[in-house]
């Protein structure tokens, strides 16, 4: 069975140049663009990792983060932040709320695709 991840990022480009990866190696890939309902797509979806910007709309990916790791149903959830800010307050600021990895744009596909698989390896 193909690993759920979710990708919760509002710009179009991103969303389609990350999709396409993740689907090339195996996963299978939910989107979602709104930072006021990400929590919400996260309990649909289930995911297996999420992938998550900093800069949404209606919520930033730091009190998505927040409210996450405050839930036990989510706490676990290995989490992979993408920003466009990559200062080292940014930075620490993701570490203080339990991000699993944080990654700067512009980035690789093969930096998503090796930090997803490092958080959410294959089952055997």
């Amino acid at each position: 069975m193909a690993r759920q991840v979710l990708l919760i990022e509002d710009e179009p480009n991103i969303i389609e140049a990350i999709s396409f990866i993740l689907s090339r190696d195996g996963w299978s890939v939910a989107t979602h663009a709104n930072g006021e309902t990400a929590i919400e797509a996260v309990r649909r979806h289930a995911p297996d990792a999420l992938i998550l910007d900093v800069m949404l709309p209606g919520k930033s990916g730091y009190d998505i983060l927040q409210d996450l790791r405050a839930d036990p149903a989510t706490q676990a959830l290995p989490v992979l932040m993408l920003t466009a800010r990559g200062q080292k307050k940014d930075r620490d600021m993701a570490d203080k709320l339990g991000v699993t990895k944080f990654m700067t744009k512009p980035f690789s596909n093969a930096e998503v695709l090796a930090a997803l698989r490092d958080m959410a390896p294959a089952a055997e």
